[in-house]
């Protein structure tokens, strides 16, 4: 099965999964092994959850363009149980171990992505947890990943330093999320440094967040408290639901 769709380039995603990378590569090279111990971001996960996450990401990514490129099902994880259990068994190996796996497992997603001709983009490809999406979906999520798991390694990468281009489209995307779910709270946001506003929700007397768009999607991801940001029509920020 394909789509139509039209606004993936290939070769401009690529550039900036390149980019993201390279920067995770070069924060994860000064780790220690007492570093990758520590504690990241993200509830119970190490740095070396984290990393190994990333790495079995990559893996995952590369079988959905396999699967899009040769029309053979390759699933992204055996299960969403196996994937837990190898981020768990690979998350307290040394600090040179787990750099070696991130560099060699997205090298490998690149190889894969090169060898896809144009037409696989638009292959319908599923994901374990059951989402049947376009292939060029892989790529935009491995982007995302590398990202946003950046940042949870809390080891002086921020959400402030994301992208402006990948914080716009982001936040039009979980701003949409949210306001297909019942259990957001409704909103109206602006972010400051674009001038764009957002609305979550249709009640007319939502509370107004107001604050530089990378720091409106920290905080609507759970990356941040939010205490950046302002609020209008309402005593404290409203406490968004999980949502990644």
């Amino acid at each position: 099965m394909t789509t139509g769709r039209t606004d993936f380039d290939p070769a401009a995603v690529l550039a900036r999964i390149t980019a993201a990378t390279d920067h995770l590569l070069r924060t994860a090279s000064r780790f220690t092994d007492a570093d990758v111990r520590a504690p990241s971001l993200l509830p119970d996960w190490s740095r070396g959850h984290v990393l190994t996450h990333l790495a079995r990401n990559a893996d995952g990514g590369r079988h959905l363009l396999t699967w899009a490129r040769t029309g053979t099902e390759t699933p992204e994880y055996p299960s969403l149980a196996a994937r837990a259990e190898q981020i768990e068994s690979g998350a307290g190996r040394g600090a040179a171990g787990l750099l070696a796996d991130l560099r060699e497992s997205a090298t490998a997603f690149e190889a894969e992505y090169r060898r896809m001709p144009p037409e696989a983009w638009h292959r319908i490809v599923r994901w374990t947890r059951g989402q049947e999406r376009p292939a060029a979906r892989a790529a935009e999520s491995r982007l995302c990943e590398v990202l946003v798991h950046h940042a949870d390694l809390d080891a002086g990468y921020t959400p402030a330093d994301w992208p402006a281009d990948f914080v716009r489209t982001m936040l039009g995307r979980v701003v949409a999320s949210f306001g297909a779910r019942a259990d957001a709270p409704a909103l109206r946001l602006r972010a400051t440094d674009t001038g764009t506003g957002y609305v979550i929700g249709t009640e007319r007397t939502a509370p107004a967040v107001h604050g530089p768009q990378s720091s409106l999607l920290a905080w609507l991801m759970g990356r941040s408290p939010g205490a950046d940001l302002a609020v209008h029509g309402a005593r404290t920020l409203p406490e968004p639901p999980f949502l990644y």
